[in-house]
């Protein structure tokens, strides 16, 4: 399995490209790390394949905020500049510079 560089980065805003909703990225498997149990719940015929990054979103719909694990090949660049409204936006991430939002700095003790 060769493993590719990440097509988007922290704190990029990014939309599905099949289902309505969209997201902030706050971290990113190299390939699929996840649950079989999480694979087998996705449709075959939408299933992605796992030797690609994923990545995890702080996602939102019309109706609601949640945290989403996508395929590289699933998503596309937002262009929509209406800011993020998830609540858990603040723990990751200071705030929003040309359409791309600044992780926090991680303090160590």
């Amino acid at each position: 399995m060769t493993l590719r560089v990440a097509k988007f980065r922290i704190g990029q805003v990014v939309k599905h490209r099949i289902f309505p909703f969209r997201g902030v990225i706050f971290d990113v498997d190299p390939v699929f790390a996840n649950t079989e149990e999480w694979w087998n719940a996705i449709p075959e015929n939408v299933r992605p394949r796992k030797d690609q990054p994923f990545y995890h979103l702080l996602a939102e719909n019309d109706e609601t905020e949640y945290v989403a694990y996508v395929s590289e090949q699933n998503l596309l660049i937002d262009d929509d500049q209406t800011p993020i409204r998830h609540p858990q936006l603040g723990e990751f991430f200071e705030a929003q510079i040309d359409g791309v939002y600044r992780p926090k700095e991680r303090v160590s003790h």
